[in-house]
């Protein structure tokens, strides 16, 4: 199964939590096949970032997590990610209908 992903982060501070979310991100598309971008880029006006996520088959999907709501938490972003990503199948193949 060949996949790749690719991550962009802009404008989101410490670079600690860019790393650890670099990790999280991989490691929730690591079993999804085919390729994957992720971007999240910071705003220079507010607390929020956009995070846009596309696949395969023209799957695309974008939400703003908030900082002020806790949204820029690692591991809130690796859940929000995940709760974005199409349902598998039992073949474990994502479910794009």
């Amino acid at each position: 199964m060949e996949m790749a992903v690719s991550l962009e982060l802009r404008n989101t501070g410490d670079a600690g939590i860019g790393a650890e979310i670099r990790a999280l991100v991989e490691h929730a598309l690591s079993d999804r096949p085919g390729d994957w971008r992720v971007a999240i880029l910071g705003s220079r006006g507010n607390d929020n970032w956009d995070m846009k996520v596309e696949g395969p088959n023209g799957f695309e999907r974008s939400y703003t997590l908030v900082g002020g709501a806790g949204e820029h938490q690692p591991l809130v972003v690796a859940n929000v990610l995940l709760r974005l990503l199409p349902a598998k199948t039992p073949q474990g193949e994502p479910n794009l209908s």
